[in-house]
């Protein structure tokens, strides 16, 4: 298979991918066992593109691997440990370093796990296109997904010079991103583009639809047009994956760039924290309604739906409250039924071989 990278990896070492005394420190057993350290930077079924000190390099996942659950299974952004080239074979993982931080959606296998879009990331940047119509209820699902993940949110509006009223916008978008900076960009003219630069840090990871112009501004950050782009329908702002792929990319200034295809459907997945943060106002003012378990739905005594008469909140942001928090609730139940099925399997199981124990003895009298 042919590289997707266009710089020369021989130029990089682990700490321009974000290697750090932590993950040293996390990585001293593989290092005594003869392992080398490296960070995933494509991560495809059965091997992976992987960063070392010496290069990238291409290693197996050995059937070894949780291949059935894709939320253990390694991903882009993953530090891991590798057996080194022996033979003439390729390098091997053999283990995976914990996760610092994890976004993380539902699988769209619609299992019970869920998918890791990418790992270790320091700066979500949910990115959402001026040029289209705002949609709130993706935007406070995507800064869930965010919050949840443990990496800190920034959301970058982008193609300002296609709105006739980008402040308005930057208004109504910081309405449903409390606590998160809000930037208007333009690829076109470079407005916010230096702001951008600034407030990202470390591993960053660009989230949103197709068309949000993910890559464009990828491409701004890492200062060249390494990242492919592609043209955006004008009756509904819907572009086509260009990006097909997560793979990591050094940025100039320092940090790491992780680009993600397109997100047509973005599914939570035990993202409890994440609502409650995406919500923080609904949650604030819900510690004065009279019942401590009030659903904020036609209770009295409710300080939700009071700030709602009031126009505190929109009701659109309640109804979006609302919505999210059932969809994770379900997105729960099914993990819980499905540990419930892996329980009851393994009791099987168990009940089996003890059978055939039994009838071997049995057979032998």
């Amino acid at each position: 298979m042919s590289q997707s990278f266009t710089h020369d990896p021989q130029s990089h070492s682990l700490a321009d991918y974000g290697w750090d005394e932590a993950c040293e420190h996390a990585f001293t057993s593989h290092r005594a066992a003869g392992l080398i350290p490296a960070r995933i930077a494509r991560a495809d079924r059965g091997s992976c593109q992987a960063v070392t000190d010496a290069g990238i390099v291409r290693a197996d996942i050995p059937g070894t691997a949780d291949l059935g659950d894709s939320s253990s299974a390694p991903c882009t952004g993953d530090w891991v440990a590798l057996r080194p080239a022996t033979g003439g074979r390729a390098p091997v993982l053999l283990a995976t370093l914990e996760r610092r931080t994890a976004l993380v959606r539902s699988s769209s296998s619609r299992t019970s796990h869920g998918q890791v879009l990418a790992a270790n990331v320091d700066t979500v940047v949910v990115t959402v296109s001026l040029a289209a119509r705002l949609k709130h209820g993706r935007t406070e699902r995507m800064l869930a997904l965010a919050w949840e993940s443990g990496a800190r949110p920034v959301v970058v509006l982008t193609k300002a010079d296609a709105c006739a009223d980008p402040a308005s916008a930057e208004e109504q978008v910081s309405g449903v991103a409390a606590g998160v900076d809000v930037l208007v960009t333009s690829a076109v003219t470079g407005q916010g583009l230096d702001t951008l630069t600034a407030v990202v840090s470390g591993t960053v990871v660009l989230l949103g639809p197709s068309g949000a112009g993910k890559s464009t501004l990828g491409n701004r950050l890492l200062g060249e047009d390494r990242l492919p782009t592609g043209a955006v329908r004008e009756a509904d702002g819907k572009g086509r994956h260009t990006t097909s792929w997560r793979e990591l990319l050094p940025l100039p200034g320092g940090g790491v760039l992780l680009d993600t295809p397109g997100l047509r459907a973005i599914g939570l997945h035990d993202a409890q924290d994440g609502l409650e943060q995406t919500f923080t106002e609904i949650e604030h003012l819900a510690q004065a309604c009279r019942f401590t378990d009030c659903a904020h739905e036609n209770e009295p005594g409710c300080a939700v739906l009071a700030a709602v008469e009031t126009g505190e909140i929109p009701r659109r942001r309640l109804d979006s409250y609302h919505r999210l928090l059932r969809e994770n609730a379900y997105s729960a139940s099914r993990t819980d039924a499905r540990l419930r099925a892996d329980r009851e399997a393994t009791k099987k199981d168990i009940t089996r071989h003890l059978r055939a124990t039994y009838q071997f003895r049995e057979n032998r009298k």
